[in-house]
């Protein structure tokens, strides 16, 4: 059986300290609370309520983080298959990719379709420095938003872009159809 992944539904680093843990436990507890009328959700709050009784315990923690270390699959970053580095097609790829990323989170995941940072670099395989411009550029034409934790969400225009752009851009689908979605969830070109 294959354990949640506490770090990824609380939306905190591995190395997060226990008040960072407390704060967005007390958080994410009034949002999925069943008893708020808006957002609560029950499932999700048990969720919660597992992840914080074994991350705020040092002991359930390190077991925890053991056991999952082991579980883990070693997935090769996007940049193994797809070349980021060139100049101007590098900037589309990777264009192409943060979009394809934040695509499959929205889908898989629509009451929490947001991807930190820290997990677009992961999984593409490429340092923060080297995003910045993308995100930018993605963020000014309203393909992306980002969030008050600055993790990254596709907005509807993003999906728009991705769903009738797919079939003429042979990256985009390619990145879409791989086999394997860019984000864990449990070329003819087009300006991007």
């Amino acid at each position: 059986m294959k354990l949640p992944n506490y770090y990824e539904f609380l939306q905190i680093s591995p190395k997060a300290e226990q008040d960072t843990i407390h704060r967005v436990y007390r958080f994410l507890a009034s949002r999925y609370h069943p008893d708020n009328p808006e957002t609560g959700d029950r499932e999700k709050f048990a969720l919660l309520r597992q992840a914080y009784d074994v991350l705020s315990n040092p002991d359930q923690r390190a077991e925890y983080d053991a056991i999952c270390e082991k579980e883990a699959p070693e997935e090769d970053p996007l940049s193994t298959s797809i070349d980021f580095m060139d100049n101007m097609e590098g900037e589309l790829n990777r264009r192409l990719a943060m979009l394809a990323l934040l695509y499959f989170r929205r889908r898989s995941n629509p009451y929490n379709p947001e991807v930190s940072l820290m997990e677009v670099e992961l999984r593409m395989g490429f340092p923060r420095d080297y995003l910045e411009f993308t995100s930018w550029y993605l963020l000014r034409k309203g393909y992306i938003t980002r969030a008050d934790n600055s993790a990254f969400t596709l907005t509807a225009e993003g999906v728009d872009f991705v769903e009738t752009q797919r079939t003429s851009i042979p990256i985009l689908n390619k990145l879409l159809t791989s086999g394997s979605p860019p984000v864990n969830a449990e070329g003819a070109r087009a300006s991007v």
